[in-house]
């Protein structure tokens, strides 16, 4: 029987990658993104029974909200992906408030959130996995408030994880590398802040023109995987990477 599965940031990327695979292989997706147009226009693809919520994951509000909503028609849920991020690079000294703000809240804060409103609605042998990123291990350049909110991710993971086994719920953090969805727009970075960030990471030995990269379908097979571990085996921290093949 297929399982219900939540995902954040489902609109773009790895997200909307897992969607598609999942809905594939017979369970019911449900689509959260902060633009509707987006996840609707996936759910759409998708056809029924799946569907798509809007969610801007950094505000408690619409967090509760959208659960709420996904419990009209899904009381109980399998699987919850906390994908959702913003990466961008800029100095701390140059940062706004908005860009501060909007990553930890996202990536950091919305993971938290959409624990708290999924963990009700879960049973023995659901599973929360929390998307983190190779920079927690490899330091880049302009990126600390990324990394930061990555790390964060990571250790709450490990903390609800020892939380959540007495209930039977399993909880992993997956570290990815990077990779790329050829139906994705480029980042709207300003051009000399994307040169920016390449030069300094390039003299941190970091050339990131030359850096293996992987396609964002490739990685889909990692989470099912996770999702059909047997029920006496769990995975806390995975890490997956790409190389030039």
């Amino acid at each position: 029987m297929g399982k219900t599965i939540v995902i954040t940031g489902a609109g773009i990327g790895l997200g909307r990658a897992l969607a598609r695979c999942f809905a594939k292989e017979g369970d019911t997706t449900i689509l959260l993104g902060r633009t509707f147009s987006k996840v609707q226009a996936v759910a759409q693809e998708l056809g029924e029974p799946h569907f798509a919520v809007e969610c801007d994951v950094g505000d408690p509000d619409s967090v509760r909200a959208a659960f709420a909503k996904i419990a009209e028609r899904h009381p109980k849920i399998d699987v919850l992906i906390n994908n959702a991020a913003i990466y961008e690079p800029f100095l701390v000294r140059d940062a706004t408030d908005e860009q501060i703000t909007s990553i930890i809240g996202t990536n950091l804060t919305g993971t938290i959130f959409c624990c708290r409103e999924a963990i009700p609605m879960m049973e023995k042998g659901a599973q929360i996995i929390n998307v983190s990123s190779e920079s927690v291990r490899e330091p880049f350049a302009m990126l600390s408030l990324y990394q930061c909110s990555k790390s964060g991710v990571e250790r709450f993971t490990e903390t609800l994880e020892k939380e959540l086994e007495p209930d039977g719920i399993r909880v992993c953090v997956l570290r990815a590398a990077p990779m790329v969805d050829a139906d994705k727009d480029m980042p709207n970075w300003d051009p000399d802040v994307a040169m920016q960030f390449f030069e300094a990471n390039l003299k941190l030995g970091r050339n990131l023109a030359e850096q293996p990269i992987t396609q964002v379908d490739n990685v889909t097979c990692i989470f099912r995987a996770l999702i059909d571990l047997p029920p006496d085996f769990k995975a806390t921290h995975v890490s997956v990477g790409a190389r030039h093949p």
